[in-house]
């Protein structure tokens, strides 16, 4: 499973940027922080434009981040996909047939033996591995885990989107305007 192919997920802050992207050839586009209020017409945008929303369920404004946040994402806002550390968020996403991808911040060798036991639980489509710049740690958990790999977080050249990508990430997601470029 990849995003036809799409090797950067532009992670867009603030209205400009979403409405620079909905333009763009990107196809695939992540909504970071956005507003419980702006959500149903940013998703509605993007479609009309051809474009798929990635939301990061975590940094909206406004709505908790539990199961029923996640139905009403799902049921009302009807994004592409949903982006989360939490447990539930990514179980619900993959009942109502939506990307899920399981955030995971991997900090130390404890953070990373107990993402190994929640992915046994969600099997989400993808998994985002923060930072995104330890390719080693990348290829260990695609090998661990079978699950395809989406490299985020402190990656600020373009030297470690390659790196990531070398070590089998499938995307990498990023808010470096410079780099969606």
């Amino acid at each position: 499973m990849d995003f036809n192919g799409q090797k950067i997920l532009p992670a867009v802050r603030n209205l400009k940027d979403i409405e620079e992207m909905v333009e763009s050839e990107y196809k695939y586009i992540v909504l970071l922080n956005s507003h419980i209020g702006q959500l149903k017409s940013l998703v509605q945008l993007a479609k009309s434009k051809g474009k798929k929303i990635l939301l990061h369920a975590d940094l909206i404004q406004g709505l908790r981040n539990d199961e029923y946040a996640a139905q009403f994402l799902c049921q009302d806002i009807k994004p592409a996909g949903l982006i989360s550390t939490r447990k539930n968020v990514v179980l619900t996403a993959k009942k109502h047939k939506l990307i899920s991808m399981q955030r995971l911040f991997l900090l130390d060798s404890i953070a990373l033996e107990s993402s190994y036991k929640l992915l046994e639980t969600t099997k989400p489509d993808f998994i985002e591995v923060l930072p995104g710049v330890m390719p080693h740690i990348i290829k260990e958990v695609y090998e661990k885990t079978g699950i395809p790999i989406v490299a985020g977080g402190l990656i600020r050249e373009k030297r470690e989107v390659e790196d990531a990508l070398q070590a089998g990430a499938t995307a990498v997601t990023t808010s470096r305007v410079d780099l969606w470029r």
